[in-house]
């Protein structure tokens, strides 16, 4: 399998979640399911089933979490510099159409928060924009139709 990248912070985070979820959460289930089960008859014990099926959830989340964290390669941006936009840049945009100006920052796939100007490298605007410098336009096709954006900065921080 192939490695995909990721910030160190973005890393912190899965691996805190991972502590969490391992020493906390999976404890704290079990003990749900033996008091459910000390409730009488399982086939008709919604706790139980509610436990059993937070625990598959939580089990489940492990797993992946396992899987990103072994595959992950850290990349520490704040030793990348330049003018092009690759993974770790934090890009200032402009939509040419209306003028509004955002902020994304280029990060792994488990790290994307869109809402927090965190989008992932293989996001469609992050595709369009790796390789572009300050001043280049490019344009990204979306569901509603195309939009041209320009790029008026590039940093690494």
């Amino acid at each position: 399998m192939d490695k995909f990248p990721m910030t160190p912070s973005g890393h912190a985070a899965l691996s805190e979640e991972y502590r969490r979820r391992t020493s906390e959460d999976r404890p704290a289930i079990i003990a749900a399911i033996s008091e459910a089960r000390g409730h009488g008859d399982l086939s008709e014990n919604a706790e139980y089933h509610a436990a059993k099926e937070q625990q598959s959830l939580n089990e489940g989340r492990i797993q992946e979490l396992e899987s990103l964290l072994t595959l992950a390669e850290i990349i520490d941006v704040t030793k990348l510099s330049g003018s092009v936009v690759k993974f770790g840049a934090t890009v200032k945009l402009v939509d040419e159409d209306t003028e509004e100006q955002k902020k994304y920052t280029i990060v792994g796939d488990a790290e994307a928060d869109a809402s927090k100007g965190r989008i992932s490298v293989s996001s469609p605007v992050a595709r369009a924009m790796i390789g572009k410098t300050v001043g280049d336009s490019f344009e990204v096709t979306a569901p509603g139709g195309s939009r041209a954006f320009g790029i008026l900065d590039v940093k690494y921080v």
